[in-house]
């Protein structure tokens, strides 16, 4: 058995859950999902019950008091050095495996002993590109709104394309943007006229959280289409409407990673930033899949 720690957005959730079937399949093990971490993160709520997974979500007691202490959102003096202590503890146990340098593929994950807790984001195909056609039948809906089938009937009858802009706590929230930052109107320009050098008759679907933003801000693109599909709607039914696009422009987001990874457009386009994250000192180069554009 193995266990992988399931926090963050649904985009962050997928790549967890990926990284944990593949090794579950590579050997041959249980794969349990420690959802803990929402008990005190407010920020974002579990999502992959929304797909066809199956959900084992136990944890051995002594595993669920330390972990937990992890992913809390307790951020006092006290609370940081007493996480720095455990996991520096933690990396001389046996059950515990934190993931080495963000973005970059470790092989080792594979070679873990049976009974290893997997901590981290694992934002690298690589992990689980072995799998694709398991995880694509995985992360299928399993129902869709009247308003995404509307739009889905759009999608099909046009040389779709689309184009995600992230905001929301990427600009709100002063720690993440810090972190993230955000694409500016410029990559959105670069990558619209990519787009267009070879598709003149390009309908460009925008998906975003901050729809009055994009419409301030996409006067360049004249055939174009703003996805609402409201709040009742699920999160990953925009997912799959990016998906069924024959091209992608994603955000230096995961959410829209995985709309256009799950894209099933043998010839499809997908642009994506070369600059994921603000910071200089991370390597970023391979988050991105090798035949995607960077720009």
């Amino acid at each position: 058995m193995i266990t992988v720690n399931i926090i963050g957005g649904l985009g962050n959730q997928m790549f967890q859950y990926a990284l944990g079937y593949a090794i579950s399949k590579e050997n041959k093990v249980k794969l349990k999902l420690d959802k803990g971490g929402f008990d005190s993160y407010k920020l974002r709520s579990y999502e992959l019950s929304l797909f066809s997974i199956e959900e084992n979500s136990d944890l051995k007691p002594a595993y669920s008091f330390l972990l937990n202490q992890l992913n809390g959102k307790n951020n006092t003096p006290l609370i940081k050095i007493f996480r720095k202590i455990l996991r520096w503890f933690l990396k001389f146990t046996k059950f515990y495996y934190q993931e080495k340098k963000e973005f970059v593929f470790d092989k080792d994950v594979f070679n873990c002993k049976i009974d290893t807790y997997f901590h981290g984001y694992w934002q690298n195909e690589k992990y689980f590109k072995k799998f694709r056609k398991e995880l694509l039948e995985i992360f299928m809906l399993k129902n869709m709104h009247s308003k995404t089938i509307e739009y889905q009937q759009q999608i099909q009858k046009s040389e779709a394309v689309s184009l995600h802009i992230r905001r929301g706590d990427y600009v709100t929230d002063t720690y993440t943007n810090s972190v993230h930052g955000t694409c500016d109107v410029s990559y959105y320009k670069r990558a619209a006229l990519e787009v267009l050098k070879n598709m003149k008759q390009a309908k460009f679907f925008i998906f975003s959280d901050d729809l009055e933003w994009a419409k301030s801000n996409l006067d360049f693109i004249d055939n174009k289409t703003f996805v609402r599909l409201g709040s009742d709607v699920p999160d990953h039914e925009e997912m799959y409407l990016m998906s069924k696009c024959k091209h992608n422009i994603i955000a230096n987001s995961s959410f829209s990673w995985w709309g256009a990874w799950m894209n099933q457009n043998s010839r499809k386009i997908v642009i994506a930033p070369k600059k994921w994250l603000k910071s200089s000192k991370t390597n970023q180069s391979q988050i991105v899949p090798h035949d995607w554009i960077k720009i």
